[in-house]
């Protein structure tokens, strides 16, 4: 009976070992859900941010670099995408195992949202809304080994 409880609290204690997350474990490089950008994710003073590093087409139909042409600020609009920092401010939340209080700009409206994310199994859940979460949309990133 002993050894059966031992066996037990050990599996137990792997199994967190294992799975268990900290606030580093988003920092990388990320593949978004489409597949067609990558997003480095790095650290500063305790805050997390992403900017955007790889695009599947980073120019135009004109061969010029894409640039930042929905942004609300018209001096803004010229910026290349390539470099441009997406998310911003995420802090861990080691109750919760999650990264909060951060926002993540989508250059193709424009506009920045609230975001919050999860990390589970390699893959990297983002939930940008405004107001409440409960109005907003999830993005699943993965886990990517190369800039290209």
């Amino acid at each position: 009976m002993i050894k059966l409880v031992n066996i037990f609290v050990l599996t137990i204690l792997v199994n967190n070992f294992l799975f268990s997350q900290n606030s580093n474990d988003i920092i990388g490089i990320w593949l978004n859900e489409e597949k067609n950008a990558k997003i480095e994710i790095y650290k500063s003073e305790n805050l997390f941010f992403g900017k955007m590093i790889w695009l599947k087409e980073p120019k135009d139909i004109n061969g010029e670099f894409k640039t930042d042409k929905n942004n609300p600020n018209k001096n803004l609009r010229n910026k290349k995408l390539l470099g441009l920092k997406i998310l911003s401010n995420l802090m861990w939340n080691d109750k919760e195992k999650e990264w909060i209080n951060g926002s993540i700009y989508n250059a193709r409206d424009g506009k920045t949202y609230k975001l919050f994310a999860n990390l589970s199994e390699q893959k990297l859940k983002l939930r940008g809304y405004i107001g409440f979460s409960l109005f907003g949309k999830t993005t699943i990133w993965t886990k990517s080994n190369s800039i290209n």
